[in-house]
């Protein structure tokens, strides 16, 4: 409306607030109502989204922890897959210098694995070899004793976020499993113990909400922005949409690959078209958001069996899929 009335791109907070409410008050048919979704939905929608917040931060301390490491620890790198571990943690909190952690007994190491959960004798040992035979990779005191200080709090950071992610792990699990309508978002492949809450919070219970599986493909962000201006027409993914929301769909679609059989044959027919690995799994999202939203609207769990025979009946492409499983069954 601001770029419609005043093209020169002038912006003021008073004249915003007038055009506001000139839309409220000469457009109201084209807005809706916001209306508050009932208390365990709104349990669910909130531990989900604080729980991304805390992801997010822990990998945000783990890539400052790796720059550091890198610096003047590197093996610690090669020696562990993870570094957002309470191994790791209580590891480098322990030694965070590679001169002290050479100073240890190899009796006490493998004591200290084995108390951290670490059973597989080869990889406790081929580790203490590891330590033995490492070499420093800067002797420069003044560095080592400031990045290992550092590296001590940022374990200590990513201890804490550990915790409370497992803290709110048992929440949302709580709170998923007393949802009425969970049962459908449980039942989908590839969501797990973490995505379906998120699912059932991008849904929510109120079935009015959506008309159709149109408006949750564009009000997520999945479904693309077309533009077109004369003979010129261009589509590009959709920016202004709920990151969390549209993140939520788009993971689900890239764990969904490896649990469905028509979803993984989908996403390898656009790769085979040339399209990105993003680019076809949110064409996936696109199209598991319309059968998400008639399971939804239906009460009903999604059943991988049924639909794959509703392709073969529609003659769609997957239906070579359903014929194929068919007959390894017979």
């Amino acid at each position: 409306m601001r770029q419609a009335l005043y093209p020169s791109g002038a912006k003021d907070d008073p004249r915003d607030a007038d055009l506001l409410l000139d839309i409220l008050l000469q457009h109201r048919d084209k807005l809706r109502r916001w209306v508050p979704d009932t208390e365990a939905t709104r349990r669910v929608q909130n531990l989900v989204e604080e729980r991304r917040k805390l992801v997010d931060e822990k990998t945000e301390q783990t890539n400052r922890l790796t720059s550091h490491l890198k610096i003047y620890f590197p093996q610690i790198l090669d020696w562990f897959k993870r570094l957002d571990t309470e191994l790791v943690c209580a590891f480098l909190l322990r030694w965070p210098t590679l001169e002290q952690l050479q100073k240890v007994p190899p009796t006490q190491l493998r004591t200290f694995f084995r108390k951290h959960h670490c059973r597989d004798q080869e990889v406790i040992e081929r580790r203490i070899l590891a330590i033995r035979q490492a070499i420093p990779a800067i002797r420069d005191r003044a560095v080592i004793e400031a990045k290992s200080t550092v590296v001590k709090v940022i374990m200590r950071v990513i201890g804490s976020l550990l915790e409370g992610i497992a803290d709110l792990d048992e929440k949302i699990e709580e709170a998923a499993a007393a949802h009425p309508d969970f049962f459908i978002f449980n039942s989908l492949p590839g969501a797990g113990a973490v995505l379906a809450p998120r699912l059932l919070a991008a849904f929510g219970s109120q079935r009015e909400r959506y008309g159709s599986a149109g408006e949750v493909q564009a009000y997520s962000g999945i479904a693309p922005v077309m533009e077109r201006s004369g003979k010129k027409k261009w589509v590009h993914c959709r920016i202004a949409c709920p990151k969390f929301l549209r993140q939520s769909f788009h993971e689900w679609a890239g764990h969904s690959i490896a649990r469905s059989v028509w979803a993984r044959s989908y996403y390898q027919q656009l790769r085979s078209r040339g399209k990105g690995h993003h680019a076809a799994v949110r064409a996936l999202a696109f199209k598991w958001i319309r059968i998400l939203f008639r399971c939804w609207k239906d009460r009903v769990a999604y059943d991988e069996s049924r639909y794959l025979a509703t392709l073969a009946r529609r003659g769609s492409p997957l239906a070579a899929v359903h014929v194929a499983i068919v007959g390894k069954s017979v």
